[in-house]
Parts: structure tokens; C-alpha cells; sequence
């Protein structure tokens, strides 16, 4: 017989997340008893970006002058509200049903109404009791009694653009391994990379201050001379470059470019160099292929802006066969837009983010589109995050190859790989093949 289990009550309260800016928490409770008796709560909390895509889901904030404009009383209101008013009693275990409930309350294209941010607290508070009340852990629950894989970690070991007050512009420089191996494995040895990192940038007198991802932030010339330091962190700690670990960017290039000149700017660069830098994107897409000649280089993200479909295109033609071409920006975890990016051959693996698209049914679209069509994905934690390790369970109920999560050094970015550990130990999983 189908089983039913009621929404009973939605409560969503204002917290603070990992940049001590506020974000929306909410508490789903479900039950077939009495509110109290045979009940069960799942708790979601919602991360937030720096670098956003234009088209991503939007985060409705206050706008007052509390918390610098950034309040989130106004989302929280609508989660106890018109969000709780039209999922309540509805049945739990539908997911998608509630989820489409939630995107008819909001009315519009981009959840624009009463926001992204409470509509998703919704969504995964619905998942998490739903979990819990079936007694089945809840990377089971998203993805169903198969055998499960662990994502390898793509650690973000070193920070730039957004992220970070420094000279360096891309965004994020990670490491991940390329073995054969086990979760564990992966990520200790992230971890000894990332200390060998500390204690050679401390002996070169280089900050060792991080940045919003855990990563380091000293200032550096170049992209050349920060993959340098990381081959070097990577040699120092027993690994060969390329045959242990590789190196992922994300340039997180719609940052960097200037609609007003149709080019490039980098201005951490031209600083140290002392003259202006600027690169179209022609020789963006060559500014990469010699990178990847000379670093141990798996995989791009953002290379180009993410309205430059002609240069992902190329970009795709040129560099796609030889690394993986991760589209975030360009593709803000929407099914349609993904879909458009498919057609037109960009990418060839897609960046998943749970708060880009605003409720869980459509970021499971996304990440099987992106599979029946053979592209990879990369779960990844945003730049705001929490203590919720929700995008851990989601990496490995949907297969998903990777997982952005930070550097291992903060307490928000930890507790997803925590999770990932007890995950491996719960399923005695081997860790997932690497990419060729």
C-alpha cells in the first residue's frame, strides 16, 4: 500500500552562515501521528555564493539596514507563511510534487517572488525528515537502494578572485587525486598536500591566511607561479604530479571579463606586473592550452564568460578532449540551460549547486540530463556555507564523480567531508573510478 506521511508543520528561522552573513534555516516535520507522537524533523540550512551567475534562482534579501542590507527575515516570513500554508498536509514522499507546489507559490521563472533561498530550505528540509521517517539514510533516500560510489574530493586548496583579498584572479586552484583508491585515501592525501602547502608558503614568507573556501591567499604573480607552488606542495608530500594528483581551476571568468572592451581583464596580474593585462577570448583559450601543457591540469571550470557560447564552443573543440570542462556559471544547474549548452556541444560536465536552481526535483533533472548525455557532474558547496552536510548525501545518491567542498580547515567545509567518511564507512564503498 502507497504510504502517506504528512507534512505536519514548517517553521523557518534567520541563522548565520560560514561569512557571518544571515541565510534562511527550516525545520520540516512529518508524521502520521498527533505533532509530537511518531513525528520526524529534518533541518535544511541554505548556503550562498560571492561569485554568481546571472542567471542563477534568486536570493531574496532584506535590503534593510540590518546585517548591511542582507537580512533574511523577509524569505523567512514567506517559509512560514505562503510556503507553509501550500505544502502542509501535502505527503511527504512526493517529492517533486511538493517541489512544483513550492514553484507554483512563487509564480515566476526564477523565483524571483519569495525567493530561491526559502523555497530550497523547503524542498531539502522535505527530504531530510522524509528520510528520517523511513529510517533509511539520506543519500538512500535521493538515489535509491543501488550500489553507491563515493565522489573524489577536488580540494580548493589555494584562493583568488572573489574569494580572497590578494593578487591571485582565478577563483579557486584545487588539487584531486587521480589513484584508484579509496574516499579515505583521497582525501588524506588532500590533506597532506595542503599542509606541505602551509609550511612551504610560511618558509617563503607568504601569507597563509585563507580565503572564504579554507584555501590559502598569499600574493602571487600568476596562475603560473600559483600551480608551481602546488606542484611543489604535491612533490614535497610523496606524490608525482599528473600520476597521484592533478590540479582543477576554476577561473570563474565572467568575474574577469569587461563587456565594455569584449575582453578579459586581470587586475591581480597586471598589478604585479606593472602594466595592464587583457586577454580576448582567443587568448584565453591559448593562455589555457599552454597551462595544461606545462601543469598536471585535469580539469577547467568557468574558463570563459557565461555568455560567450561561441568561445565555450571553441573552447570545447579545442581543450575538451584532453581535460574535463566543467560549465557552472553558463549552466546555473538548470535543466533548460543545460540543455541549450548540450545542443551546442560546450562543456563536457556540468557544476551542480543546489541554491543556483532553488528546489531538489530540479537539481536531480539536471545532474541525469547531464548523465544520459555523457557529462560528468561536480557537486559543490558554495562560498556562504553552513554546518548542513545535505551536498554530501547528494554526491553520492546521485553518482555524481566529484565534490567541491573546500579546503579542510573550517568547520563548514569539514562537515561535508565528514559526512562523506561516515557515508564510505555506512556502505564500505570503494571510492569511485577516476576519469580518464
Amino acid at each position: 500500500m502507497y504510504r502517506y506521511l504528512p507534512i505536519r508543520n514548517i517553521h523557518g528561522r534567520e541563522v548565520l552562515d560560514s561569512r557571518g552573513n544571515p541565510t534562511v534555516e527550516v525545520e520540516v516535520t512529518v508524521g502520521e501521528g498527533i505533532l509530537g507522537r511518531d513525528c520526524f524533523t529534518g533541518r535544511a540550512m541554505v548556503p550562498s555564493g560571492a561569485s554568481t551567475g546571472k542567471r542563477e534562482a534568486v536570493e531574496l534579501r532584506d535590503g534593510e539596514e540590518r546585517y548591511r542590507g542582507l537580512g533574511v527575515k523577509k524569505a523567512v516570513e514567506y517559509v512560514n507563511t505562503c510556503l507553509a500554508d501550500r505544502v502542509t498536509g501535502e505527503n511527504a514522499l512526493n517529492q517533486s510534487v511538493i517541489d512544483q507546489l513550492l514553484r507554483e507559490e512563487d509564480g515566476t521563472e526564477n523565483k524571483s517572488r519569495v525567493g530561491a533561498n526559502g523555497i530550497l530550505g523547503v524542498s531539502l528540509g522535505t527530504a531530510k525528515a522524509a528520510a528520517k521517517a523511513l529510517g533509511i539514510p539520506l543519500y538512500q533516500y535521493i538515489g535509491g537502494i543501488g550500489k553507491k560510489h563515493l565522489p573524489i574530493p577536488m580540494m580548493n586548496i589555494l584562493n583568488g578572485g572573489k574569494h580572497a583579498q590578494n593578487t591571485v584572479d582565478f577563483q579557486e586552484f584545487m588539487i584531486m587525486p587521480v589513484k584508484n583508491i579509496s574516499f579515505p585515501e583521497h582525501l588524506e592525501m588532500c590533506t597532506r598536500v595542503y599542509h606541505c602547502l602551509r609550511k612551504q608558503l610560511n618558509e617563503k614568507g607568504l601569507s597563509t591566511g585563507v580565503g572564504d573556501e579554507g584555501g590559502f591567499a598569499p600574493d602571487l604573480d600568476d596562475a603560473r607561479q600559483v600551480l608551481g607552488q602546488i606542484v611543489e606542495a604535491m612533490e614535497t608530500a610523496g606524490y608525482v604530479p599528473g600520476t597521484d594528483m592533478g590540479i582543477a581551476l576554476d577561473a570563474a571568468a565572467s568575474e574577469l571579463y569587461q563587456e565594455q572592451t569584449g575582453r578579459y581583464y586581470f587586475p591581480g596580474e597586471s598589478r604585479k606586473k606593472g602594466r595592464e593585462i587583457y586577454r580576448d577570448t582567443g587568448e584565453m583559450i591559448q593562455y589555457y592550452e599552454k597551462l595544461i601543457r606545462e601543469y598536471p591540469i585535469f580539469s577547467l571550470e568557468d574558463g570563459l564568460s557565461e555568455d560567450d557560447w561561441d568561445g565555450w564552443k571553441k573552447m570545447t573543440e579545442d581543450l575538451g578532449s584532453r581535460i574535463q570542462l566543467v560549465g557552472d556559471d553558463i549552466f546555473v544547474t538548470n535543466p533548460e540551460i543545460l540543455r541549450e549548452g548540450i545542443q551546442k556541444k560546450c562543456a563536457n560536465a556540468v557544476l551542480i549547486k543546489v541554491n543556483q536552481i532553488g528546489t531538489l526535483t530540479e537539481t536531480i533533472q539536471a545532474v541525469e540530463l547531464a548523465h544520459r548525455n555523457g557529462y560528468d557532474t561536480v557537486i559543490s558547496h558554495r562560498s556562504g556555507e553552513t554546518e548542513d552536510s545535505f551536498i554530501g548525501d547528494l554526491a553520492v545518491g546521485l553518482g555524481a564523480r566529484q565534490i567541491k567542498a573546500g579546503a579542510p580547515c573550517r568547520g563548514e567545509r569539514n562537515a561535508k567531508y565528514n559526512q562523506l567518511l561516515r557515508i564510505y564507512e555506512h556502505e564500505n564503498a570503494v571510492a569511485m573510478q577516476v576519469f580518464e
